[in-house]
Order: C-alpha cells, then sequence, then structure tokens
C-alpha cells in the first residue's frame, strides 16, 4: 500500500460524505482511508458504511482527545508507506492523488504538502472566509500556494509524511490547536524539509460563518504564542501584523469616539476631523479588500462578505494573540492551565 489517508472526525457526517466522494473518484487507486471519530455524537458511521465496498476503508470510534491524538491514532494503524493527513471539511479534485505520485517520482522527499482553494459551489461567505485566509493583503499570503524563500510548514488540512519518520517522530503532540505546526516545525528541527507540492491541492471549505470562522482564527493567535513557547525563535513579524492592526484598528474607534463626545461637549468645528479622520484609513483598507476580493472571486456579494471576513481573520487572531500574551507571558501561565477551560476540559 502506497499511501494511508488519514482523516480525523468531530460530528461532520455529511462534510465526510463530500471527501470519500471525491476520494472513490481519484485516478490514483493504490490508497487506504483511515477515518478516525473522535467521540463524536453525529457519527459518520452509517456514511463510511456506503462507501465500504468502493474504497479500502477502515473506520475507528475512540473518546475525544483532539484532532492531533486521532491523527495518531490513524497513524499506528495504517499499513501504506505514506500518511497523508488531511481535514473532514476537504474535497479533492480527482487528479489530487496522482499530482502527489508525480511529485514524488520527480522528489521523494520525507514531508510536503498542498495548497488549498475555494470550489465554485461553495457558499459566497465560504469563498470569503477563503480569501481572508489566503489574500496577501490579510495574512501576507503565508498560506498560499506558491513557493517562498522561507522554509515551507505543511498543514493538518493537506499534509503528506513517510510513515517511519511520522513514528520516529511521535506524530502529533497534544497541543489542542497549532497541532499541525508544532510539528511541522518538529519535522523541520530533525533535519528534514518539506516540500510544497502546487498541483497537489484541495478544496477546503473551513467555516461556514463568521462566529465560527472567529472562534477558529482566536484560538490559532492563542497558539502562536504557545508555539513561540515551544520553539523559541520561529515567530515572524507576519504573525505580529494581526495583532498591530487589531490594536490600531481598536485605538481609531476609541478616537472617532472620543471625538465625537468632544464635538457634543465642547466645540463640533474644532473636533469634527478627530470623530471622522480615523475611519479614513479602515475605509480604505475596507475598499482594498472589497475590490481585490471581487476581482479574484469575480463576484460583487463575495468582495463584499470579504471585508467582514477580513476583520474577522485580523482581530480574531489578534485577539487570540493578545490573550496567549498576557497569560503565557505576563502571567507565567503554563501551556495547559492558561487554556484548561477553552481546550483541556
Amino acid at each position: 500500500m502506497k499511501y494511508s489517508i488519514i482523516v480525523p472526525v468531530f460530528n461532520r457526517p455529511d462534510e465526510v460524505d463530500e471527501l470519500l466522494e471525491s476520494l472513490s473518484n481519484q485516478t490514483h487507486k493504490d490508497f487506504e482511508v483511515i477515518i478516525v471519530e473522535d467521540g463524536s455524537v453525529k457519527t459518520c458511521k452509517d456514511v463510511c458504511d456506503k462507501y465500504a465496498d468502493i474504497l479500502v476503508l477502515y473506520y475507528y470510534a475512540k473518546e475525544n482527545s483532539g484532532p492531533g491524538q486521532s491523527r495518531n491514532y490513524g497513524a499506528e494503524r495504517a499499513n501504506g508507506d505514506y500518511l497523508l493527513i488531511l481535514d473532514s471539511d476537504v474535497v479533492l479534485p480527482e487528479g489530487y492523488l496522482q499530482a502527489v505520485e508525480d511529485a514524488l517520482r520527480q522528489n521523494p522527499v520525507e514531508a510536503f504538502g498542498g495548497p488549498d482553494a475555494a470550489h465554485p459551489s461553495f457558499t459566497p461567505v465560504q469563498k470569503a472566509i477563503s480569501y481572508s485566509m489566503t489574500s496577501f493583503f490579510t495574512t501576507g499570503g503565508i498560506r498560499g500556494g506558491k513557493a517562498k524563500l522561507d522554509k515551507f510548514y505543511p498543514r493538518s488540512f493537506n499534509m503528506g509524511i513517510r510513515r517511519d519518520v511520522y513514528l520516529q517522530l511521535g506524530g502529533f503532540s497534544k497541543m489542542r490547536f497549532g497541532e499541525d505546526i508544532d510539528f511541522s516545525y518538529r519535522i523541520v528541527e530533525a533535519g528534514y524539509r518539506p516540500q510544497l507540492f502546487p498541483d497537489a491541492w484541495v478544496w477546503h471549505k473551513r467555516r461556514t460563518d463568521f462566529r465560527k470562522f472567529f472562534r477558529q482564527v482566536y484560538n490559532s493567535g492563542i497558539a502562536r504564542i504557545n508555539l513561540e513557547k515551544r520553539h523559541p525563535g520561529t515567530m515572524k513579524l507576519v504573525h505580529l501584523l494581526p495583532t498591530v492592526f487589531t490594536i490600531g484598528v481598536i485605538a481609531l474607534i476609541l478616537i472617532s469616539a472620543v471625538g465625537r463626545a468632544l464635538m457634543y461637549y465642547v466645540d463640533r468645528d474644532q473636533f469634527y476631523w478627530m470623530c471622522f479622520a480615523p475611519w479614513i484609513p479602515i475605509i480604505l483598507y475596507s475598499l482594498l479588500i472589497c475590490i481585490d476580493s471581487t476581482i479574484k472571486n469575480r463576484s460583487l456579494r463575495v468582495g463584499i462578505l470579504s471585508v467582514p471576513a477580513a476583520f474577522v481573520q485580523l482581530m480574531g487572531y489578534g485577539l487570540g494573540f493578545i490573550e496567549s500574551w498576557w497569560k503565557r507571558c505576563i502571567l507565567k501561565q503554563d501551556e495547559f492551565t492558561a487554556f484548561e477551560k477553552n481546550f483541556y476540559k
């Protein structure tokens, strides 16, 4: 068996159905699928049974322990030479596995990963969220599909690694968020150099509404400090920008609020600028996002929705980063006690 595809699942049977359907259409057939049900109430057992005669498919159910430990559970039961780690909310084009196979023949590396994209069938909100996670004007393009001068760190939505290397490194840690980046750091620290396979891309749904998306990026902001504590020196300038953006937006809004109060109680004409001028950079940034997303998605509606998506992405991450910085760096709490209520119930 060449490939073992490992997918942790938590209460998402509909997503698993779409993923398994896309796997059944792969042009390259030398693979098995391992679904690990991570303590779900709404299980995908019936969905997996539907594909039992179509795919080499193994379904396991276990108590909830988070995605990282569920991937380790699947890896211990895998037979493939390479482990392909996917999230349950991805859908694969029919040539995905063939693209991985072709890339490995040309460059037989120990670890690799691919980019993600928005499918035409995604809702406008999903497309807006996808834009906010990949655009140069939001994340600096660090999650896009282009090769970079810096080291490449695969993410768990589309990650591949040779099974013996996975087991040698002990798989994913017990981190509840950021565990995929932690694993990528450990791969690099062990002397391996993960490669980006641009043609091995997936459609990634991410979150379906802004509330869920905010929680996701908030947790990512928390994880960033935890990752720096585990791997000193890995934090880059781009990781600080969402926090700077968040503080800047809050400061501009407060200045505007103070200006409005001074206009009302002191002098309307003297403080008029203080009320409205702070909104200029916010409006200009919003227009930039709207225009760029409209052009890339060929949809004004997606462009408009990309504005709140961008603010949720940046400020959610920034607020999580600030909370984690306060608890870990100022209060000196350890990773697990600082966020026991959030992650480790």
